[in-house]
């Protein structure tokens, strides 16, 4: 739903109702940094982030905006999804968050070899990424919403460890190819369909013959991975986790 004026809250102390207070030019603002914006504004930062994305993409911001400002059918999707899910609807419900003060970190080193926790950790630090580096959403016009693109990035490094792929652009390559069949956020399409031009020919090759036919068949046959309550399943097997899900052996 698209964020409306409100008029009819209590009026504050200066004549201002305290909704009135947080609107942003007569938009107004759903949650904490929240940009309200209309779908012409919307479509200038769609194509501007594409072109910046496709240019750079480890331009994270740029692909962060691209996909809240193109994810307005998807994005709805994803949340009926969760909501006809029990383990997903109690994620809506309960709002979790991964990030390092979420994440009791020496305990998931502690956790045993191939456990999810302990392989996500490896992922981690072997690539040297945080998850505290994913965005909050700005653009989306709806609290929930807001809420699963938020779920959705901050699941993107668990992707990797499931799949068993890196950072580098093959493994992202490979990763947007099974997000974009399991999610349809137009962002995904778009970085599955575009980020093999930066690969070399070999690479080429072993994405087109071995790992997108895999990502695909694995994208198809798995569950909706944002119905995993992955924070109250880290002690799991991957592999056991894996076969749950539907996802394939990796290549």
């Amino acid at each position: 739903g698209r964020a409306r004026p409100s008029h009819s809250e209590p009026r504050g102390r200066d004549g201002r109702g305290e909704e009135e207070e947080e609107e942003m030019g007569g938009w107004q603002q759903l949650y904490p940094g929240h940009i309200p914006t209309s779908p012409l504004q919307k479509a200038l930062l769609a194509a501007g982030s594409a072109v910046m994305a496709l240019y750079d993409p480890y331009r994270h911001d740029m692909v962060a905006i691209l996909g809240e400002t193109t994810g307005c059918l998807a994005l709805p999707n994803l949340r009926d999804k969760m909501k006809n899910h029990p383990e997903g609807y109690r994620i809506l419900q309960e709002r979790p968050r991964i990030r390092l003060s979420t994440l009791d970190m020496a305990r998931l080193q502690g956790l045993p070899e191939g456990s999810l926790g302990r392989e996500y950790v490896r992922f981690l630090e072997d690539n040297k990424v945080s998850p505290d580096t994913r965005m909050p959403p700005k653009f989306v016009d709806d609290e929930e919403l807001a809420y699963v693109i938020q779920r959705y990035r901050e699941v993107h490094d668990l992707m990797h460890t499931l799949l068993g792929m890196p950072t580098n652009m093959l493994g992202e390559v490979v990763v947007k190819w099974f997000e974009a069949i399991q999610t349809g956020l137009p962002m995904c399409v778009l970085g599955a369909a575009f980020g093999p031009a930066r690969l070399s020919s070999r690479k080429l090759q072993v994405l087109a013959t071995e790992l997108v036919p895999w990502a695909i068949r694995s994208g198809l046959n798995s569950s909706c991975v944002l119905n995993v309550y992955y924070e109250q399943r880290w002690e799991q097997p991957v592999e056991s986790l894996r076969a749950e899900l539907g996802i394939l052996p990796p290549p």
